[in-house]
């Protein structure tokens, strides 16, 4: 497969800031999918956030590839989630911290753990990541929970709903070690 993003090398080298933890996020982000439209941002916002972070570089065409209602209303509910416990100092946070939702909104329809569907390197990753845009929640999981399970628990309930998992939970090797036995978990094949 051809890769239609930048690397990650060729992002950082078209930044200005190439050491900003920002900036090397979303260096990371961006540079882990090979097809644009599985970060879940719009023409507008990838614009905005390669002239945030690598100026130098024209940003890829995107375009949203949602495949249900179910998914697009989880998404959408998960966003603004996110995004009323964003901690921002100033404007181009708060449009990071928009980005990052939409990100990890889209991350929560694939059937992995959060930090692989990212393309991080592990669970503190998501952490750090969380804790720099969204300390709030890092606070309340007390519990050490996955955090895709974690952010799909928290958004059930924060609407009044039993607690289920995210949409790309019950295709992952794993569901049934996070789900095993509990009442409102959807069941999943595992091929």
């Amino acid at each position: 497969m051809t890769h239609l993003l930048a690397t990650r090398a060729e992002l950082l080298a078209a930044s200005a800031t190439p050491h900003s933890p920002g900036t090397a996020l979303f260096a990371t982000l961006l540079a882990a999918r090979d097809e644009p439209s599985l970060l879940g941002l719009s023409r507008a916002q990838i614009a905005l956030l390669y002239g945030r972070h690598f100026g130098a570089m024209q940003p890829p065409g995107v375009g949203l590839l949602i495949r249900s209602e179910e998914q697009a209303g989880f998404v959408s509910a998960l966003e603004a989630f996110l995004l009323s416990h964003a901690r921002a100092n100033d404007v181009a946070g708060m449009a990071d911290a928009n980005c990052l939702a939409s990100i990890i909104a889209h991350a929560c329809l694939r059937p992995d753990h959060l930090w692989r569907d990212l393309g991080l390197t592990g669970r503190d990753d998501v952490t750090n990541m969380l804790n720099r845009y969204f300390p709030a929640l890092v606070a309340r999981n007390v519990d050490g929970m996955r955090w895709k399970k974690f952010l799909a628990r928290e958004l059930a309930l924060s609407l009044g709903k039993p607690p289920q998992p995210a949409p790309g939970c019950p295709g992952c090797e794993d569901f049934g070690y996070c789900f095993g036995g509990e009442s409102g978990a959807k069941s999943g094949s595992r091929a």
